[in-house]
This record gives C-alpha cells, structure tokens and sequence, in this order.
C-alpha cells in the first residue's frame, strides 16, 4: 500500500488560512453610524432632517428655473454629503463622550492632531491619583498635556516643563490642561487647540529635539511618601540567613 506523506514522517499540508475580508467604505460607515447611534439617538432624524432639507432647497431652486428634476439629480449628491457631514460631526462627538472619563483619553484625543506632531504612547508623568502628562513634539516646538484636576495637574505640568527646558534650550514650551474645569481645554477640543499653535520650528528643527526629549526616559512613578530610594538601608538579618 502506497504511503501518504504522513505516514512518511513528512509533514502533512496545512490548510491556507483565509485573508480578512477587507472593509469597504460603506461597512465603515455603518459602524460609525452604528457606534454614534448609541450614544445619540437622534442622530437618524437629524441625518433625515438635512437630506431631506437640502434636498427641498434644489427642488425649489429647479422649480423656479424650471428644471426640477435637473435640480434634483444635482441635488442629491449634495444632500447625501450634507447627511454624512452630520454623521461625522456626531460621530467624532459620540467617540469623545465614550471615552472621556477614562484614563488615557486624552492620549487617545491626541491622536487625531496633524500637521506633524508626534506624541509618546506612555505619558511622561503620573501621579498616585492616576493624573496624567502627555509629552507631543511639533513644529510649535513641546506641548505638555495634563488629564485630571487643575489643583493635582499644575504641578505636575510645572515639573515636566523644567525637566524638559533642561534637556533643550529656546525652544517653547507650551502647557494645556484637559478637563471640564475653568481654564481647562474640553477634551474634543484638545487636538484643535494643538494644531492652533503657531509654527516656530523646521521639520529638521523638531526632529532634533524629539531625539533629545528621548533622554528623559518614561514615565516616573511616584515614590510612596516616607520611603527614600537613596536611604533605603539592606535587611542585615536577612542577608545572614537569620
């Protein structure tokens, strides 16, 4: 009897794995719609209510130059993008309220800036309340960006700013708390208030510090209060074996 490879010790073929469906644009918007959906339910009315509006304003056009229906094949794409100009501007809402409240949303916030900044993963200072600094690089030289309490943050944002202007000099330095206090940047406008900043910087200019930030290192725990790491003595009992 003739022998499988198997049997001849070879390995058996393993079946191909399927490639992942690729998504197409229409799947990405119903998962938007889907997501803002739950946080906004009236976002299908609001969505009908410009369609339909927009809609209603190219037929009134085209009856008054007497071509409705032209009017209303011009006017549906617009209507469309009107529709899903809406959805964005809700659904870019709806995300912000799902995640502020958590740690590390503002990180997550700060992902959606452009224009050439870069943010750590890590924040770069922590606190035991679980306060936190986020450290971006741009071509507006280092912004330092808080989440938590202003009375907790302020300090932290104080001591990060002279860490840093210790490792670079004349370069600015900017300091922005997220949060819903007084003073504060409300978190969906955090990545605006970011790109807001004024230029000061060539690309090759803030490349340079980025590499420079690198020598602060990560993020610095908080010690617990009454422990010294400098002064902290060995157990000689238990180096005896005793």
């Amino acid at each position: 009897m003739a022998r499988t490879k198997s049997d001849a010790g070879e390995p058996a073929s393993t079946p191909k794995q399927k490639k992942p469906k690729k998504q197409r644009w229409y799947h990405q918007v119903w998962s938007a719609y889907k997501m803002t959906k739950r946080q906004d339910p009236l976002v299908t009315w609001v969505m009908l209510a410009v369609f339909c509006g927009v809609l209603a304003v190219a037929l009134l056009i085209g009856f008054l130059t007497g071509h409705p229906i032209y009017a209303a094949v011009v006017g549906l794409p617009f209507a469309l993008l009107a529709a899903m100009f809406i959805l964005t501007r809700r659904a870019e809402r709806a995300a912000y309220t799902q995640i502020e409240g958590q740690p590390g949303a503002v990180r997550a916030a700060l992902g959606t800036v452009r224009g050439g900044w870069t943010f750590d993963d890590e924040p770069v200072a922590v606190n035991r309340q679980q306060d936190l600094v986020f450290r971006g690089v741009g071509r507006a030289g280092v912004v330092l960006v808080s989440e938590g309490p202003a009375h907790r943050v302020q300090r932290m944002l104080d001591d990060e700013r002279r860490r840093t202007t210790r490792v670079i000099q004349n370069v600015p330095v900017t300091t922005i708390q997220v949060g819903g206090e007084a003073g504060q940047v409300p978190l969906p406008k955090v990545a605006r208030q970011v790109q807001k900043m004024k230029k000061q910087l060539t690309r090759a200019e803030a490349g340079e510090v980025g590499k420079r930030l690198k020598a602060l290192g990560g993020v610095r725990l908080p010690v617990p209060k009454g422990v010294d790491p400098l002064r902290a003595r060995p157990d000689r009992k238990g180096m005896r074996g005793r």
